[in-house]
């Protein structure tokens, strides 16, 4: 998993801070509640008002990168990933989680609610998979595949099913053991479930295969690159298919016809998610972007954070301000703006670190011992969140370039008076 964190890191070296709210990869999302949730390999959860464009909250608290997300009644949501833990958050998360549910010996890969929302499933690389009750945290285990257990998904029934490195996909009806659903000699990484109960499954040989209740298996090319994310539309008229290869497909799945290709930057996309309308799409992956589709035209509608309008000052530095939409989505620049996701910012040079009044600060930044200057910001942004303040819950970013980090100092030291 370290590995696959830095080779994808690798692979979008020219990106920029302004094109960002996630410092990595967006490795899975999930609705809940009015509320959209964003995860990926900075070890950060961001939980949307979509509407609006705003982060809600910024989690950091698992250690290591969030590979999968699922919603909880009520409008929370579960997280998990490298670490092996699952949290449970409630639908204003703070610094901690409500309730951790442990026994992975290795990375979650994915994230299941069940039907009647009793129940939560989860897939891991220790080869198993298991069937959480929210109400006691009590786990039935799940064992049969052989290797990496990549996706869970629950059919409509209420059953389980899953897919693994082994190529197959399971079913786990109540107190049996897993039935071989189907078999396909490859790697599966994906799953999604319809009202009818059909499977759609995504693998590393770029198909995507339809696998009936009674086993009847349809499928159709989707790229010439691994299909790593799926979802199924609310009422199950389109699916979509992320793929390695940086597209994202949208079919019917009664005739398995192509409705749209989304073309986006050209980089994997990682994570699919319907918006609960079923009108839009929301995509992550390597360009760390949030990203939303109209699903009629497969039209861009336009990136998470990137239109998060707020006044500029005259005098304010042109190009600091684009390199400040990275932030704006979790910061206000003025008092009356009030605490976002982060606390704001008015007043910032010369501010001890952890001061603002009303914001629920992490341990390392509740110390206090720091004083923000065009220098310790700097560093803040050069070394990284991580580095300079471990323990926080903003989301890993840096300015690697220059030219942009002097620009954002000049604009913050003019907007923020």
């Amino acid at each position: 998993m370290r590995f696959l964190l830095l080779l994808l890191l690798l692979l979008a070296p020219g990106l920029r801070a302004q094109e960002a709210v996630h410092g990595g990869p967006v490795r899975a999302l999930a609705v809940s509640g009015g509320a959209l949730a964003s995860a990926g390999f900075d070890q950060s959860m961001i939980v949307w008002d979509p509407e609006a464009g705003r982060a809600r909250a910024v989690v950091r608290w698992h250690a290591g990168a969030v590979n999968a997300l699922a919603p909880l009644p009520g409008g929370g949501f579960a997280s998990a990933g490298e670490d092996g833990r699952i949290a449970l958050w409630p639908a204003r998360p703070g610094l901690q989680p409500a309730r951790v549910l442990e026994g992975h010996t290795e990375p979650v890969a994915s994230l299941a609610l069940s039907p009647n929302g009793s129940q939560l499933a989860s897939a891991a690389w220790d080869g198993t998979a298991r069937l959480w009750t929210l109400a006691t945290g009590e786990a039935r285990v799940l064992e049969g595949h052989r290797g990496n257990v990549n996706a869970v998904a629950f059919r409509p029934d209420g059953t389980l099913a899953t897919a693994g490195f082994d190529g197959t996909v399971r079913l786990w009806p109540a107190g049996e053991a897993g039935l071989v659903l189907a078999e396909f000699g490859f790697p599966q990484n994906a799953l999604a479930a319809l009202p009818d109960g059909t499977l759609a499954v995504g693998g590393v040989d770029g198909m995507l295969r339809l696998v009936a209740p009674d086993g009847v298996v349809r499928e159709v090319r989707a790229g010439a690159r691994p299909v790593v994310a799926l979802a199924a539309a609310p009422d199950g008229a389109l699916l979509a298919a992320a793929s390695l290869g940086g597209s994202v497909t949208l079919w019917d799945p009664a005739t398995l016809r192509l409705r749209h290709t989304l073309e986006g930057p050209g980089l994997p996309v990682w994570s699919a998610i319907f918006a609960a309308d079923g009108r839009s799409l929301w995509t992550g992956g390597t360009d760390r972007r949030v990203r939303r589709w109209d699903v009629a035209t497969g039209r861009p509608i336009g990136p998470l954070g990137a239109d998060a309008d707020q006044a500029i000052p005259e005098g304010a530095d042109p190009h600091g301000a684009r390199v400040w939409r990275a932030c704006a989505a979790c910061h206000s620049l003025t008092a009356e703006g009030g605490n976002m996701a982060g606390p704001h910012l008015h007043n910032l040079f010369g501010r001890r670190m952890g001061s603002v009044t009303g914001y629920e600060y992490s341990e390392r930044l509740a110390r206090g011992d720091i004083v923000w200057t065009r220098e310790t910001v700097a560093d803040l942004f050069t070394r990284g969140p991580d580095i300079v303040t471990p323990g926080t819950k903003m989301p890993v970013q840096r300015v690697d370039n220059d030219q942009d980090l002097r620009a954002l100092l000049d604009f913050l030291e003019v907007v923020t008076r």
